[in-house]
């Protein structure tokens, strides 16, 4: 039985560069561009008519930003993932991007195959964020928002949302609780209940919004 393509659908504002990443996404088996939007406004039309798995998304959009955007095409039931590329280097690109339902974000200098592999990450439901963004909201570069209470979560949950917020891996957390890949998804699967969360990259924002980043 042969696997679907994931479908992608390209938002950017530079002909040339939408062109050279529908290009590298149409000649890689196994994804398949269904639409190009060069504004913001356009995008979510054509994400609400051609059903992306995945909206690769520059921030900086006529129109209606990026981030606006994403807004809205997540908004919907049953979203496609956003993956968020631009050139901007900014950590209040990279908070507003995953607040408004981005579930990554990398830049536009990424060579072809990791770009790939973050279309591929996101369509798999996983998040995906650039070390160097993680490391610096993590120092508390954030916006300061009023402390989110965790309603709900026990105390291991608790830590484990720590560990998450801290940016470690699934396999550095099971080494830090010494606990088991199963009970690891356990517990998230459960955070994600418990915090509204859709994904990872939500549960991040939760834990930074809970003060859980902080030394």
């Amino acid at each position: 039985m042969t696997t679907a393509a994931v479908r992608v659908l390209l938002a950017d504002d530079e002909p040339l560069f939408r062109g050279t990443v529908s290009r590298l996404v149409d000649a890689t088996p196994g994804l398949a561009v269904v639409g190009e939007a060069g504004t913001g406004r356009a995008a979510v039309a054509l994400a609400a008519a051609r059903r992306p798995d995945v909206v690769v998304m520059d921030v900086r959009m006529p129109d209606l930003d990026g981030i606006a955007a994403t807004a809205r095409i997540t908004a919907v039931a049953d979203p496609p993932r956003v993956l968020v590329l631009t050139a901007f280097d900014l950590d209040d690109h990279v908070y507003r991007a995953l607040r408004a339902g981005a579930s990554g974000f990398v830049f536009k200098d990424i060579t072809p195959p990791r770009l790939v592999n973050a279309i591929r990450t996101v369509a798999a439901g996983e998040s995906l964020l650039a070390p160097s963004v993680t490391r610096r909201l993590i120092a508390g570069q954030v916006p300061r928002l009023p402390r989110r209470r965790l309603d709900g979560v026990t105390p291991r949950e608790h830590e484990v949302l720590a560990l998450v917020t801290r940016g470690l891996s699934n396999d550095e957390i099971e080494a830090t609780l010494h606990i088991s890949r199963g009970t690891l998804k356990t517990h998230i699967g459960s955070l994600l209940a418990k915090l509204a969360a859709r994904d990872r990259a939500q549960l991040v924002i939760a834990g930074y919004e809970a003060g859980l980043a902080e030394p």
